[in-house]
């Protein structure tokens, strides 16, 4: 039996908003890997790429996530290359269900331009949509690969994704999503 929920997705597609709410609602912890990442590091995400390169951050990455998947009743926002390690997808699906948030190139254009600067693979002049569709392309068969649901939260709010997600997780076998 599963005991932790790990949101997967796009950066934008709302892991960490929904997440929060879920857990909450849920009465779940909350963990936001990045954060996690941030803590290990002592430094922030866009310092970490900067300072140190990509390569740096996913291996970190994989100790957070080595990490955070040994506990229980979680909801984890794991950032949103986390898929491209199979090491990460592997350690999740142990102890947890994969949902996948996705949303359309445009409403995650909207959502991370309000964001700001802090976005380190859109960062600079060439946040555009033709940006996020080529990263999309890139991701999606890795996204697609490891989720076991996919919510679709362009055209939901927080707490439509959260009832959404409770929804496809009690048709799901192999969680109990009881408090």
């Amino acid at each position: 039996m599963k005991s932790n929920i790990a949101l997967i997705g796009f950066m934008g597609t709302g892991k960490s908003a929904i997440g929060q709410a879920l857990a909450k609602k849920l009465g779940w912890r909350f963990i936001e890997a990045d954060a996690m990442i941030e803590q290990m590091a002592g430094k922030s995400i866009p310092d970490i790429f900067q300072q140190s390169g990509e390569i740096a951050f996913r291996e970190l990455e994989i100790e957070a996530i080595k990490r955070v998947a040994m506990g229980k009743k979680q909801v984890i926002a794991c950032g949103g290359g986390v898929v491209l390690n199979t090491i990460n997808i592997t350690r999740l699906r142990e102890t947890s269900v994969l949902v996948l948030l996705n949303a359309t190139p445009a409403t995650i254009l909207k959502r991370t331009s309000q964001s700001g600067n802090t976005r380190p693979l859109l960062a600079g002049a060439d946040i555009s949509i033709d940006r996020i569709k080529g990263l999309l392309d890139y991701r999606r068969p890795y996204y697609q690969r490891a989720a076991d649901i996919t919510v679709s939260t362009s055209k939901l709010n927080i707490s439509a994704s959260v009832d959404m997600i409770i929804e496809k997780l009690r048709a799901y076998a192999g969680i109990d999503i009881q408090k």
